[in-house]
Formats: structure tokens, C-alpha cells, sequence
């Protein structure tokens, strides 16, 4: 099995650690703030950088290069070459959501993986990949910024809908996981018939005076986001949303 050492114990850091100790490979320890990182690429097959995007730059410059390590972020805004010096990068992005109580479990599960990385480093990305049960999405760096806003739309801002189911759930004095249900039969829908076809309700069939009657139920600090939203849901029904 591999090696590896790693640079930055937070969330992605933790969970990537943990996961391929997990698997077998070699853990030759991890460093967090205030250790000395200069000879962290030295006698490891891996580096992973895992700290903050903003800060990954001058981290992989304050340690030497080393020819048979293998540098990875785990970024998925930015290409390899945000690791500056180093003669054998990539940059190989999780396309989960990791938390921690359960991020080592979601990257052995089939995850799927954005991956750029140097002519050097394009075999020891793949391995990784696979040896974490995982697939592949080629990301090149001029890309990177477009997959990860599509990434953050997919994952985050469906957090923050389902955020806002949560909050009316509780005006009803209902359940969430109802909602919560359905949210995952329309998300099963979606992959297996599309966004268009996947799309039922009152803006689908063009039942205006129902949209009308949301709006004057809904709470008003809960309005703006049904707005902009039921406009994307008319959007893509190929309709006009009548205005308020």
C-alpha cells in the first residue's frame, strides 16, 4: 500500500486521512498549524495540502520539492498549479459533501472525483481514485472554477432549499423527514428522467391561482426565495411566471 502525509487536519483533511488508513495505506503523520512543513514531501508517496483554497499556494511553496512525491490537493476551484514548485501534481476534488461525523464513510462509497493533474502525476491521481472505490470526472484547471460553482449549486444550495423546507415544516408543526422523503423521490426522478420531464406541480401545469396561493401563505421573509425559485421551476417548463 501507498504512503502518505498531510498538511491541514480540518474537515476534508480528517476525513481523507481516515479514510485511507482505513484502506491500508501508510499514514507518516499529519500537520496542522505551527508545525514546520519543509520536508513534508520527503520519503512519501503522497502530500496531500489539505488546508484552506486561499492558503494552499503559499503552503506547497514553504515545502520542498521532493521527485517522487506525489502533491494533492483536494480543491475543487483550482488546478494543480496552485501547488507552485512541485514537480508532480494534482488536484483530485471529492464530489460529496463531507462532514464530519460522516466524511470517511462518504469517500469509500463510490464517490465521484474532479481530477486535473501533471503528465507526472496522471497514474498516482487514478490509483487514488480507485483505491477509494471512486470515479473519475476529468477537470482541466480552465474549467475548474464552472465545476465547482455547478458542484456548490448541487450540494449547498440544496442544503439551504431544504433549510428553508425545514423552517415551514416547523410553521405546520410538521415533521422535516416528510419533506424531506419527497425531496429524494424528485432527486431519484431527476436521474432517471431528466430535470424536464422530472418537473410536477402547479408551475408545470401552468395552475397559476395555486402559485398565487402560495405566495399569500407563505410567510414573507420565506417569499423572495419561493419567487426566484418557482421562476426557474417556470423556466425550465418552458412557461412565463405571472407576477405577483
Amino acid at each position: 500500500m501507498a504512503s502518505f502525509r498531510l498538511i491541514g487536519p480540518g474537515r476534508a483533511g480528517s476525513s481523507i486521512h481516515a479514510a485511507l488508513v482505513r484502506l491500508g495505506w501508510a499514514s507518516l503523520g499529519v500537520l496542522g498549524r505551527g508545525h514546520p512543513v519543509t520536508g513534508a514531501a520527503a520519503g512519501t508517496d503522497y502530500l496531500f495540502i489539505t488546508v484552506r483554497d486561499v492558503d494552499i499556494p503559499a503552503v506547497a511553496a514553504a515545502v520542498e520539492p521532493d521527485p517522487t512525491a506525489v502533491v494533492v490537493h483536494l480543491s475543487g476551484a483550482a488546478g494543480p498549479e496552485i501547488l507552485g514548485p512541485h514537480p508532480r501534481r494534482a488536484a483530485v476534488h471529492p464530489l460529496v459533501s463531507l462532514t464530519e461525523e460522516r466524511g470517511a464513510d462518504t469517500l469509500v462509497s463510490g464517490a465521484w472525483f474532479g481530477v486535473d493533474a501533471d503528465p507526472g502525476a496522471t497514474q498516482a491521481a487514478a490509483e487514488l481514485v480507485s483505491a477509494l472505490g471512486g470515479r473519475s470526472l476529468a477537470v482541466p484547471a480552465e474549467r475548474r472554477a464552472l465545476y465547482h460553482a455547478t458542484a456548490t449549486v448541487a450540494s449547498n444550495h440544496l442544503v439551504a432549499l431544504l433549510g428553508q423546507v425545514e423552517r415551514l415544516a416547523s410553521e405546520l408543526d410538521l415533521p422535516p423527514e416528510a419533506f424531506i422523503a419527497l425531496a429524494r423521490g424528485s432527486l431519484d426522478n431527476v436521474a432517471a428522467l431528466g430535470a424536464v420531464r422530472a418537473l410536477t406541480g402547479p408551475v408545470a401545469r401552468g395552475d397559476w391561482e395555486t402559485v398565487q396561493r402560495h405566495r399569500a401563505a407563505l410567510p414573507p421573509r420565506e417569499r423572495d426565495l419561493y419567487e426566484a425559485l418557482a421562476a426557474e421551476a417556470a423556466r425550465l417548463a418552458g412557461r412565463d411566471l405571472p407576477a405577483s
